[in-house]
């Protein structure tokens, strides 16, 4: 606030220092303060609006620093989106795909479902492609089947659940959680290939045999496909045992296992079915087409020496063929009574009986 004056270059450098109240001479007290008041008001608000926004922002990071400490102590994988970008992760998604911010990572891609590996029985990024909205898609599905397979930084396949929910009630906000199962995963197939392969050849058991048995009969006589069954024991293996020790038994298991994975498809079922026997399902297969797979195994067996002690070992094959009538107790006592001559009549031999 300055007086009034007749000088341009006055005026000049008063509106330069931002004056913007003249006072009249005479000075009148009353309108000075009231001059005075109305010329401070803007600079106290700008002031009060500057501490006002200072404050907001500092409640703001505070509340985005709460959040990404929430997520940065979760111990599986956390990402918020809105369905299009990825508005915030936690520490350990950082870690795993080894970036420092999400702006790193989006620019590589700004889907995670990028990374899914295509592999059957897992949730894939050809199969996400295809959905309107991928996330609702893997959210819908049941629980069991919400399972994906990621590469880490260090190309290890890591094995997650995926969980979905919606962020702060909003319709197209989410939260989506990876567990890491990897370990849980792999005992639980370890504990299913035990509950169903023999553990010295690793053939399948006979609980496994019963449980596909009856569906390819089911499937034979629905389709009119043939379906044949051998089965063959080694021959004089007690002798090989009391001979050269149960150590050396064992390992001729194995071996002759071994030749039977070699010599048969790739859609055929090979069974330990129990001490020196062994069966072997196969479908889509006549009579004539399982002497030649018998044959085939036998050929290998007696032709080639087993274990460090170069024993030459034989073994007796029984096959048969079902028929219409036929159950699943019916087709093994049929190939067992095969067997059995071939074992009666010479052994290391092939016998078919119908």
């Amino acid at each position: 606030i300055t007086s009034a004056h007749n000088d341009p270059n006055f005026l000049k450098k008063a509106i330069d220092v931002g004056v913007n109240t003249y006072a009249m001479k005479p000075i009148d007290l009353y309108q000075l303060v009231e001059s005075m008041i109305k010329a401070i008001e803007p600079i106290i608000l700008k002031r009060k609006l500057e501490q006002l926004n200072i404050s907001l922002e500092t409640r703001v990071e505070q509340e985005i620093q709460k959040i990404k400490s929430i997520l940065d102590a979760q111990d599986n994988i956390v990402i918020v989106t809105n369905n299009e970008t990825i508005t915030n992760v936690n520490k350990k998604f950082l870690d795993f795909f080894e970036v420092n911010s999400i702006e790193e990572f989006t620019e590589k891609t700004d889907n995670i479902y990028d990374f899914f590996q295509e592999e059957y029985g897992f949730v894939t990024r050809t199969l996400l492609i295809k959905q309107e909205c991928w996330i609702k898609y893997i959210k819908n599905l049941p629980e069991v089947d919400r399972v994906v397979k990621i590469k880490n930084k260090n190309n290890e396949e890591r094995i997650f659940t995926v969980n979905i929910d919606n962020y702060d009630n909003k319709i197209d906000y989410f939260v989506i959680s990876l567990t890491d199962v990897t370990e849980l995963k792999e005992k639980s197939n370890l504990l299913e290939y035990q509950a169903s392969h023999d553990n010295l050849t690793g053939l399948f058991n006979r609980n496994k045999f019963n449980t596909l048995f009856g569906k390819e009969i089911r499937r034979g006589l629905r389709y009119n496909n043939h379906l044949s069954l051998v089965l063959l024991d080694i021959d004089f293996f007690k002798v090989v045992n009391d001979t050269h020790g149960h150590q050396i038994g064992d390992q001729v298991l194995k071996e002759i296992a071994s030749i039977i994975m070699q010599d048969v498809r790739e859609h055929d079922t090979a069974v330990r079915w129990g001490g020196e026997e062994f069966l072997i399902l196969l479908p889509e297969t006549d009579l004539e087409g399982a002497k030649i797979v018998a044959e085939k195994i036998r050929n290998s067996i007696s032709e080639k020496p087993l274990t460090n002690k170069k024993l030459n070992i034989t073994a007796s094959f029984g096959i048969t063929i079902m028929n219409d009538k036929d159950t699943e107790e019916s087709i093994i006592a049929r190939t067992d009574e095969a067997l059995y001559e071939a074992k009666e009549n010479g052994r290391d031999k092939v016998v078919s009986k119908i």
